[in-house]
């Protein structure tokens, strides 16, 4: 009799579970159907809110956690998301480790580049790698990180270049050169002192300095704008201001005026061309 009782005690309880789940089937589930938000994850997980809270960037402001983590383990065996679930359309997002240069998912903008990197940055900079290949320099040659070690960095020119004169500073050498085609040297609508054409341009400078003539109080960008190393034709600013016989005979401002920088200040070394004398109409030879 005991045995019987015995053995109630122990099949009573196994019936009731079963018949729990069979009467009242979503106890079973319940676990499964609860939805999590981004204030569960804070309660267990507290590194990675606090980086995308620091440094999330659009992963801060643009998406929850369960936006990207779907479903939680033990349920969900992998809630680790591929970056192509949401970053896709683009050449960069072709790239197969992103994880090279974005160690931090929760950080995606604070990049670390692998040493000697070049392709992974053209396929977001492609302007910077049109300039590069159409104006050929050393910098042409040289692994975007080499300047760029820092994503976003803007190195100084001065670090590696020597300036053209104790004067100058960094933000000097923007005014005539850009970093992905230095040899353009263009200044147009820029606020270029004579002095920093001097710093190559010396004899120039020192005689422009010197002249006696309007064209002292002149900046160097004024009449050689756009682009270095051009000549401007003086009728930019003079136009014909002799008679169309004395032009035909002295087509050359410098025939008479001499340069631009020493206007009608002659040697005897450098005299002016004379033109040859024609003679008068209806004249005869004896």
């Amino acid at each position: 009799m005991m045995r019987q009782r015995k053995g109630l005690w122990i099949v009573a309880p196994v019936f009731l579970v079963v018949f729990g789940f069979l009467v009242f089937p979503g106890i079973g589930r319940a676990a499964d159907n609860v939805s999590l938000t981004a204030v569960d994850c804070v309660k267990c997980h507290e590194a990675p809110p606090a980086d995308i809270a620091a440094s999330g960037g659009k992963h801060k402001s643009e998406v929850t956690c369960v936006d990207c983590h779907a479903g939680h383990r033990p349920t969900t065996k992998n809630n680790i998301p591929k970056c192509s679930q949401c970053h896709e359309g683009k050449p960069h997002y072709g790239l197969k480790n992103c994880f090279e240069c974005h160690k931090n998912p929760h950080k995606p903008l604070n990049v670390v580049f692998a040493a000697k990197s070049t392709e992974p940055c053209l396929t977001c900079h492609t302007d910077q790698d049109k300039q590069l290949r159409e104006n050929k320099s050393k910098h042409s040659a040289q692994y975007c990180t080499t300047c760029h070690d820092v994503h976003r960095k803007v190195p100084e020119c001065v670090k590696c270049h020597r300036p053209h004169s104790a004067e100058m500073a960094q933000a000097d050498c923007r005014k005539c050169h850009k970093a992905h085609k230095p040899k353009v040297v263009a200044y147009a609508a820029v606020d270029v002192a004579n002095k920093d054409c001097g710093a190559c341009h010396k004899q120039a400078l020192a005689l422009l300095s010197a002249t006696p003539t309007k064209h002292k109080y002149v900046s160097c960008v004024k009449c050689h704008e756009s682009t270095h190393k051009t000549v401007p034709d003086c009728r930019q600013c003079h136009v014909d201001k002799h008679p169309a016989s004395i032009m035909k005979k002295f087509p050359k401002c410098g025939m008479c005026h001499n340069i631009a920088h020493d206007l009608n200040q002659w040697s005897e070394a450098a005299a002016p061309i004379k033109a040859k004398a024609v003679p008068a109409k209806g004249s005869k030879k004896r």
